[in-house]
């Protein structure tokens, strides 16, 4: 079944060293969602890569990790959490050399792609550890480094790229930020094998073909529409795509509740907390991915920032989200369970801040970045009791259903916000009030959020 002991002990050192490991890893393949954006103009030009091109080396990796992270999660239960994760890091690490040393952009775009695979092999494998290794407030702790890792991934990649194209390493302007994961992508697979346990499943490793010939396609029809038709004005072929990747996986749920060893055990859903906990997170994320899209194209399209300059703008927002998804557990006990209502509902209130500060046609000033920055305290003071009350009474036999629902979760909802919300700002752009609009949207989600999170509350008590 499984490579872990199903009863969480107390962890120790060891345990806190393979979590580090597997968070790095974690925080790599998260830099590569956001940090090749800054590099596209470079790519264009050296590649003479067309628009579709380049919107392909940008979406490729996120369909294809989206579309793999649950058959990633149970091929964890079936094969070890330690295998699969050192075969997704191999893989990230190969496909990112790939990519770096692309001769054409449509080798780029395929390397993207498979890069996009290696992620969503890693990926559902952090959260299996945690809830198979931690227990009780070590769990939360460990899910607090999850949180604020998320919360830094986005930011950081926008930073980092920037520096590493403003630098341009021995020449080679744009490939930098695919090599850079090449040494980190080596340690990583290097050190799992030191501090994570030998893998001994048990068990039949019986893979549900049924279910992944259903999932697979049917996530692909969903997530590909909604990740390129923004971009391409909503072609006549993305919304019945749509329509058959929802039939799908309809047909998914009915027959997994059928056979004997699914893809994905939905009995994970009658746990106290997850749906709620699901619902939340959902609201939360499209909100959050929505926000970072929208924000950054105003940022850097209608007011002229650079990349990194509109990077150390959103370091207002990732910094305090960070911190305060760590340290939450520092505040009284009492107050836990409703920190993601209270955090969502005060980040309602900050994002309208921002919104009147947008509303002026410049960067609003200092009050501005007080509601980035408050906005993002909240937020994060909201995010990881969400997860840690959402996995709280999953049982570690299902943790890899919990893993594969949540990680699939996260990336799928941030695809609905920026598709959904990306569309409204595109439409409303260039007008001044295009940002205050999509923010003002926004705040919308986040209140529905807070009322799914007092749901939540209720659950686990």
């Amino acid at each position: 079944m499984t490579v872990l002991d199903p009863s969480p002990a107390l962890p120790d050192r060891r345990s806190w060293l393979l979590l580090g490991t597997l968070l790095l890893g974690q925080f790599m393949a998260l830099l590569d969602v956001t940090i090749v954006n800054v590099a596209l103009s470079s790519i264009r030009a050296d590649l003479a890569a067309s628009g579709s091109e380049l919107q392909l080396v940008v979406a490729g990796y996120t369909v294809s990790y989206a579309t793999l992270l649950i058959t990633g999660a149970r091929l964890g239960a079936l094969f070890g959490t330690r295998r699969l994760f050192r075969t997704g890091v191999l893989i990230f690490t190969a496909t990112s050399l790939l990519c770096g040393l692309a001769p054409t952009a449509a080798a780029l775009v395929v390397a993207r792609f498979a890069q996009g695979a290696g992620a969503a092999l890693m990926m559902p494998q952090v959260m299996s550890v945690i809830q198979l290794r931690f227990a009780g407030a070590a769990r939360a702790k460990a899910l607090s480094a999850y949180s604020a890792v998320i919360a830094t991934g986005g930011v950081a990649g926008m930073l980092v790229g920037g520096a590493l194209i403003d630098a341009d390493l021995f020449g080679l302007g744009w490939r930098p930020v695919f090599l850079i994961n090449v040494p980190i992508g080596i340690a990583v697979f290097a050190l799992v094998k030191r501090v994570a346990p030998a893998d001994t499943p048990s068990g039949a490793r019986r893979l549900d073909l049924v279910g992944l010939a259903l999932s697979l396609p049917g996530v692909l029809l969903v997530v590909t529409p909604l990740v390129l038709g923004h971009e391409q004005g909503w072609p006549g072929w993305a919304f019945p795509a749509m329509a058959v990747g929802v039939l799908l996986l309809v047909i998914f749920v009915r027959v997994q509740r059928r056979v004997p060893h699914p893809l994905l055990n939905l009995d994970v859903l009658r746990v106290p907390g997850v749906r709620s906990g699901l619902v939340t997170l959902a609201l939360a994320t499209m909100a959050y991915g929505a926000f970072l899209f929208s924000t950054a194209l105003h940022l850097q399209v209608g007011l002229g920032d650079s990349p990194s300059r509109a990077a150390l703008i959103f370091t207002a927002f990732g910094l305090p989200f960070g911190l305060a998804s760590f340290y939450w557990q520092r505040l009284p006990q009492r107050w836990h369970r409703w920190l993601t209502p209270v955090g969502l509902a005060v980040a309602t209130l900050s994002c309208l801040a921002v919104a009147v500060g947008f509303g002026s046609g410049g960067h609003g000033g200092l009050t501005t970045l007080i509601a980035f920055a408050v906005w993002g305290a909240t937020i994060g003071a909201g995010f990881s009791p969400l997860l840690s009350n959402s996995l709280r009474n999953v049982p570690p036999a299902e943790a890899a259903d919990a893993s594969g629902l949540l990680t699939t979760t996260l990336q799928l909802s941030q695809v609905v916000g920026v598709a959904a919300f990306g569309t409204v700002f595109l439409g409303l752009a260039p007008s001044s009030h295009a940002i205050s609009v999509t923010l003002a949207l926004l705040s919308g989600l986040l209140v529905l959020g807070s009322v799914s999170g007092l749901a939540l509350s209720r659950a686990v008590r």
